[in-house]
């Protein structure tokens, strides 16, 4: 069949009709025309000549035309496609290289395999434009809520039709034992959508937090117009969850307006999660504070937070213990999850107990140390001395105002305490030198000879050695392995380095061995303090 003896309206139309269908762009489906009937064409002419078809949108009317590129010599290849300057002469007036001469060529006839060919390359690039359509979509509905009719169940995952495609609920996705049948209506959460070679997957979920969230935005008003906001949420999907929310207007208490009149909107969203308890909580920037609301309904009696390692230490009455921990650590964990901290409970029995261990042991170092009777070694804890440290280098004043203690006996205090020191820093000092510490580590500014030990003991005998070093390595830190967070254990830790601390002393080992520009240096530390001060802003 020739291309001219058909009608030529007909490409257009049957191009809008595929359009329609599909609900893709018009022109998509001519370029798909232009392409198959390019492929035709190549096979009549030749597979190397660089045969070309353009539609007309008006009239329909497919022009075959041949294009040839003008080439170095050298790099001439496809003598079909491509020819050299003094070739072109003759078609060309003054051709350069990257100049292409395009000539008309006839139609071809489309016997039955090259028809078949190109209704293939025509499917094939509608099916392609029709995922992208489905793929940006989707993508752009991405972490919102949609309603979906279940299609069938396969290996405990739901296939579920959201209009103009299909979706997946996997399994672990659910909540608790939920089963459905073909048929039943469900409303999920759109947690990712990926673009693959078998067209957007799309994957929804019922157990996400952020699915909570969502259902609260469209039961509560507040929220939805922003005067609310949810700040976290943590859940154990279809038991129990707790929402944290704080109000922008003073006038609307955000844990009334969730729950709403006799609970009607919390319960809204109760009934849509399988009867999940949800406890909604007042969000506070103290995080002690927030976190004594995150274990209602158990009462704490005293919060202790380690802002550096993240952790949280909650003394609660020996009864209210078990509620503050709940069925399975289920209280707790979800409180844990809300705050991003790691929650140490314990009763106040417990914490009198710890209190009284630490107490003997901080006298009996003062009594052995410093050669001081136990009632006085007791009266320099309760003033709150920890170590030598302290003892040795505080203002006199803060010695005098301890019962019995005169300036002459504060003077002798302080005396032992640095000569013990000093002593203490000379031995640590002999056993780094005997394993190898060099001076160069030794002299280091900011190190203590017993840190230069410390240091030695671990391979760390140089400023060499030292500059490689990780700042977490020497101050310790927290990694999360498997959901769970794991303390690394620094070199320097035992000696209080902060990680600010140890990234100072690295980034000054590696300047002072050549390895870093200070310049550079000073520059990226602007970069940061302009960046925070945006973020303030």
């Amino acid at each position: 069949m020739a291309i001219t003896s058909a009608n030529q309206l007909e490409l257009l139309q049957t191009a809008e009709a595929v359009a329609r269908e599909k609900m893709i762009d018009p022109s998509l489906v001519v370029e798909a025309m232009e392409e198959s009937l390019a492929r035709a064409a190549k096979s009549r002419y030749g597979a190397e000549m660089d045969i070309r078809v353009s539609i007309d949108r008006k009239t329909g009317r497919a022009t075959f035309t041949r294009v040839r590129t003008v080439v170095e010599e050298e790099e001439l290849e496809n003598y079909q496609a491509e020819f050299t300057v003094e070739q072109a002469k003759q078609y060309l007036e003054d051709p350069k290289i990257g100049d292409q001469f395009i000539e008309e060529v006839p139609p071809v006839d489309m016997g039955r395999i090259a028809a078949q060919s190109a209704k293939q390359v025509i499917l094939q690039k509608v099916r392609e434009a029709e995922r992208d359509r489905q793929f940006e979509e989707f993508q752009d509905r991405a972490g919102t809520i949609i309603n979906g009719v279940v299609k069938r169940e396969e290996y405990g995952n739901v296939i579920v039709d959201v209009g103009r495609g299909e979706a997946v609920l996997r399994r672990n996705e659910k909540i608790g034992r939920e089963s459905y049948r073909n048929g039943d209506r469900i409303r999920c959460y759109i947690k990712d959508v990926r673009r693959e070679t078998r067209g957007p997957q799309i994957f929804l979920s019922r157990t996400a937090p952020e699915f909570m969230a969502e259902l609260f935005k469209m039961e509560v008003p507040e929220i939805y117009d922003s005067i609310i906001e949810i700040k976290a949420v943590a859940r154990d999907p279809g038991s129990r969850a707790k929402i944290a929310v704080i109000s922008y207007d003073n006038s609307i208490d955000p844990v009334g307006a969730c729950v709403g009149m006799r609970g009607s909107r919390v319960q809204a969203v109760v009934n849509e999660l399988q009867g999940e308890k949800i406890d909604i909580i007042p969000w506070n920037e103290d995080q002690p504070t927030f976190l004594v609301n995150a274990l209602q309904p158990a009462e704490v009696s005293k919060v202790v937070l380690d802002e550096e390692a993240e952790r949280i230490e909650v003394v609660v009455p020996e009864d209210q213990l078990s509620l503050a921990i709940g069925r399975r650590g289920q209280n707790v964990r979800l409180a844990s999850q809300l705050t991003n901290l790691d929650i140490d409970i314990m009763t106040e029995a417990e914490d009198s107990e710890r209190r009284q261990k630490e107490f003997e042991e901080r006298t009996n170092l003062f009594m052995t140390m410093l050669d001081l009777d136990e009632f006085f070694a007791q009266l320099l804890v309760s003033e709150g001395f920890t170590n030598l440290d302290e003892v040795a280098y505080v203002e006199v004043d803060e010695l005098l105002v301890i019962d019995g203690v005169d300036e002459d006996t504060a003077n002798e205090l302080q005396a032992r305490a640095r000569d013990i020191l000093d002593a203490q820093a000379r031995e640590a000092l002999e056993k780094a030198r005997e394993m190898g510490a060099e001076d160069s580590l030794i002299e280091f500014e900011g190190l203590t000879p017993q840190m230069v030990k410390a240091l030695a003991e671990d391979g760390v005998k140089n400023l060499e050695d030292f500059a490689t070093c990780a700042d977490w390595e020497l101050a310790g830190g927290w990694t999360t392995v498997d959901g769970e967070r794991v303390k690394d254990d620094g070199l320097l830790e035992p000696f209080d380095v902060s990680l600010e601390e140890a990234q100072d002393m690295v980034m000054t080992a590696r300047v002072m061995l050549g390895w870093v520009d200070p310049d550079d240096l000073v520059a990226s530390e602007e970069v940061e303090e302009d960046a925070a001060e945006e973020d303030e802003a």
